[in-house]
C-alpha cells in the first residue's frame, strides 16, 4: 500500500469557498495536465456521489470510478474506488480554516495489487497523483502555497 499526501495553504480565503471549489472535479482536466478526463455522475449534495477519472500514466491511461462523500460540516471529502485500475484507492481531502487562510490536506492510499511491479508503478503513480492535486489547487487558487517538493513544470511527455 502506497501513501500520498500533500499539504497546501490558500491565503486570505474561506474554508467553505475552498471546499466548494475543490469538489468541482469537472474542472480538473483544464487545471491539471495529467488529467485527461473526468466524468461527474453525481455530486454534492447527492448522498450517492461518484466520479470517473482518466489520468495520463506512463504510456497509457490510469482509469477509475470512485464513490465521493462530501462532509462540508467537517471540511472533508472522502473517496473510495468502486471500479478501476487500482486494486484499492481511498483518500480524503481536508479543508480547515487557519486564521485568515485555509489549510488543505490531501491523503490517499493506493495499491495496484501487483507486488512484482510496485517498485516501478507506485512511485510514478504517487508523483502523478500528487502533481495532479497541486496543479488543481494552483489553478483554482493562484496564490496557494504548496508544501514540500512538487514539480509543476509542464511535463514534456505526460506520464513520463
Amino acid at each position: 500500500m502506497r501513501h500520498v499526501e500533500l499539504e497546501a495553504l490558500v491565503p486570505s480565503e474561506q474554508a467553505r469557498t475552498v471546499f466548494d471549489s475543490v469538489l468541482r472535479w469537472e474542472k480538473y482536466p483544464d487545471l491539471a495536465p495529467h488529467v485527461k478526463a473526468t466524468t461527474v455522475h453525481a455530486t454534492y449534495p447527492d448522498e450517492n456521489s461518484s466520479s470517473s477519472w482518466e489520468l495520463h500514466f506512463r504510456s497509457g491511461l490510469l482509469r477509475w470510478t470512485e464513490a465521493d462523500t462530501f462532509l462540508p460540516e467537517l471540511g472533508e471529502i472522502r473517496f473510495e474506488q468502486s471500479d478501476g485500475d487500482f486494486d484499492s484507492f481511498t483518500g480524503t481531502w481536508s479543508v480547515t480554516q487557519a486564521g485568515d487562510d485555509v489549510a488543505v490536506r490531501f491523503d490517499a492510499d493506493f495499491d495496484f495489487g501487483i507486488p512484482s511491479l510496485e517498485g516501478i508503478l507506485d512511485p510514478i503513480a504517487e508523483r502523478v497523483i500528487k502533481e495532479t492535486v497541486a496543479w488543481a489547487l494552483t489553478g483554482l487558487f493562484p496564490a496557494v502555497r504548496i508544501s514540500g517538493a512538487v514539480d509543476l513544470t509542464e511535463p514534456a511527455a505526460l506520464g513520463a
